[in-house]
């Protein structure tokens, strides 16, 4: 099997990187994915090019993004930046194909990790920053319970013209608070 069913949600499931998808990734970076990370000008040609992403850090955990309808995997969330002394976390998360976007792939697979995280992982607080001019991002961000908590004014140059990059974050305490997200997510051994 070339996926495993780490965190398994309704419509998705959460696995672990497989190597066989280096070729999908390369496409995801280069056609759009690289642009949200406000890296757009980076040209990916190769597995080495994607190290940091097949050979994560020991503070990450990267999971690909599998429908269950089919097993196609459909973009990539990590925690990363782990600090289990403080017990706060970044996350991370892309949709790659446009035609899977706006569908609540992204908060689930958000929900997911965020229960992974602050139930098994016992972190207090999970961050991501996201550029001002991601309009769906942030939508998607706030449905699940994200609040804005700064800002960094005109931090990043696109297309022209300089975007504030906005940092969301959200407590244990909040996500417990989320009645929709009370589904336990399936956590394999």
């Amino acid at each position: 099997m070339k996926y495993y069913k780490k965190i398994i949600g309704k419509r998705i499931y959460l696995s672990p990187m497989s190597a066989d998808d280096v070729d999908i990734y390369i496409k995801w970076m280069n056609e759009n994915v690289a642009r949200s990370f406000g890296q757009y000008p980076l040209v990916v040609s190769s597995k080495s090019d994607l190290n940091w992403f097949f050979e994560p850090p020991t503070n990450m955990q990267r999971y690909a993004i599998v429908l269950l309808d089919g097993d196609v995997m459909i973009g990539s969330i990590s925690i990363h930046n782990i600090d289990h002394l403080n017990r706060n976390a970044f996350l991370g998360i892309f949709i790659g194909e446009k035609e899977h976007r706006s569908k609540g792939y992204g908060a689930e697979a958000i929900l997911l990790i965020l229960a992974y995280g602050f139930n098994t992982l016992n972190l207090h607080n999970i961050m991501l920053s996201v550029d001002a001019d991601n309009v769906e991002g942030i939508a998607c961000y706030k449905k699940v319970g994200f609040r804005e908590v700064g800002r960094r004014r005109e931090w990043v140059y696109k297309d022209g013209k300089y975007i504030d990059r906005i940092y969301m974050d959200m407590l244990a305490c909040e996500f417990q608070g989320i009645i929709w997200a009370r589904t336990s997510p399936v956590v394999q051994a």
